[in-house]
């Protein structure tokens, strides 16, 4: 939409507050709002004043006046709100050099769809993130000096099998969740409304399922776009998701890794260059692919530990990387096996379906940087022509101990994952798409506020192994 046709939406739908937003470096999302009589067509140019002090991975107190200029296309009224309120994704700017603010996630996404442009490769990137969410109905947790805990209830957790009172059963087993009817999958409805919600908001979703997972976990599936559209709509899912079970009395987590003895939550990404109206990922090789989809296959399994600080950036992502639990964290490709870190899908023979999924992100991680940090590793693989390898298509837990051992794997921590990224990082720096600086702040924060902080603290089970040493 054009600045005039979004004044002209708000003026149609009577809107009253105009709230924009954008994210902070973990990839939480902030929001300022004003009175609609603050809001004119001389707002997209000259954007709104904000403190951007108190933001994680931002300016310093001295530094923090930033501008936040609302974009117009990514205009849609909010669905929860009582005042009628107009909501855009902004971009965050330099008040004084109206240069873009180079630790706004966002800018990094526009920067690395303009690296491929200019790259040669291609002009599109198209990206489809599959986020899984647990639907609780109690979570409780706190830690201080001298206790610490977490309490997850859900009606729908085998746990609540043995209740005594008002208990229908009708709970997927553990592991066992994957595409269950009502009334054994308790979530259809409210699924369904979140869906109903996403396209008001302008996303297009292709289905929902519950996952495999006890206790709620489910998955609702968008329609791929470019990696700026599908980063800035993955914010919108993740804020209608959770509104939607908020409203109908239910919490909702992206953690990874919430349940122990069941399945995390993953964010397989769907990816795809494109040149025009061509697919340049189809081909005659492996499973259909061209030969520059293998380079970006070599990229991405180089990369792959590197990566892992930024997509699956958190303590928790490593609860779900386990190896012997079919998580995806073997460094390998293969068009069949989903404990392989790339899959090649062959649901369609059709060329403009080609295209490679990323298994080892989660939803944890900050979709502008995730998605350009993968963009830029199969890049590298493609501009230097990086082979994949052979294909992994065995069945993995019929492998010999000798096999296992020539098939690398994630890092097994966020402190390894971190040191990875430190070690290899050049490959993001191409184009100025990640600058040194944002990498050092990014590493520094994980390391002193998420790893030290998980480190330092006594864990609940320690007590079990240890009280009686």
């Amino acid at each position: 939409m054009t600045p005039a046709e979004v004044l002209q939406l708000a003026k149609e739908k009577g809107a009253r507050q105009v709230d924009v937003r954008f994210s902070d470096i973990p990839g939480l999302q902030h929001h300022i709002s004003y009175p609609i009589s603050e809001f004119s067509e001389s707002s997209f140019v000259d954007g709104f004043g904000i403190d951007g002090s108190s933001i994680r991975g931002w300016a310093a107190i001295n530094e923090s006046d930033m501008l936040l200029i609302p974009d117009p296309n990514t205009a849609f009224m909010d669905p929860f709100m009582e005042t009628p309120t107009l909501v855009m994704i902004g971009d965050v700017r330099d008040p004084i050099t109206r240069q873009n603010y180079e630790r706004d996630p966002r800018w990094i996404a526009q920067k690395a769809e303009l690296y491929l442009k200019n790259s040669g490769v291609g002009d599109t990137a198209l990206f489809g993130a599959e986020a899984e969410f647990f639907i609780f109905d109690n979570i409780r947790f706190d830690q201080n000096a001298h206790s610490g805990f977490y309490f997850i209830d859900a009606e729908e957790g085998r746990w609540n099998s043995g209740r005594k009172e008002n208990n229908l059963g009708y709970r997927p087993r553990y592991k066992e969740g994957y595409f269950p009817v009502p009334p054994t999958d308790h979530y259809q409805d409210l699924r369904a409304e979140m869906v109903n919600v996403m396209e008001g908001c302008g996303l297009v979703i292709e289905c929902h399922h519950h996952e495999v997972a006890s206790a709620g976990q489910c998955e609702i599936d968008q329609r791929f776009n470019t990696l700026l559209k599908s980063a800035d709509n993955m914010t919108i899912y993740k804020y209608v998701v959770r509104n939607v079970a908020n409203k109908a009395g239910k919490t909702v987590t992206f953690m990874p890794k919430p349940i122990f003895g069941d399945a995390g939550s993953g964010m397989h990404v769907h990816q795809s260059l494109w040149k025009g109206d061509k697919a340049l990922f189809a081909g005659d090789g492996y499973a259909g692919l061209s030969q520059m989809a293998l380079y970006y296959v070599g990229g991405l399994l180089k990369h792959a530990r590197a990566l892992s600080a930024i997509i699956a950036p958190t303590t928790n992502s490593y609860k779900r990387l386990v190896p012997g639990y079919e998580a995806p964290v073997n460094l390998a490709y293969s068009r069949r096996n989903r404990s392989a870190a790339c899959r090649i899908p062959m649901y369609s023979a059709s060329p403009k379906a080609k295209r490679v999924e990323f298994r080892p992100p989660d939803p944890s991680c900050n979709p502008y940087l995730g998605f350009s940090a993968m963009l830029m590793a199969g890049l590298d693989g493609i501009l230097n022509k990086i082979e994949p390898g052979e294909p992994l298509d065995k069945d993995i837990y019929d492998l010999s101990p000798e096999e296992m051992k020539s098939v690398p794997s994630m890092p097994g921590s966020l402190e390894e994952a971190l040191d990875c990224l430190e070690d290899d990082h050049q490959f993001l720096l191409k184009g100025d798409v990640f600058t040194e600086e944002l990498i050092e702040t990014f590493i520094e924060y994980k390391r002193r506020a998420e790893a030290d902080a998980v480190r330092l603290r006594p864990h609940p089970w320690e007590f079990a192994l240890y009280y009686d040493i």
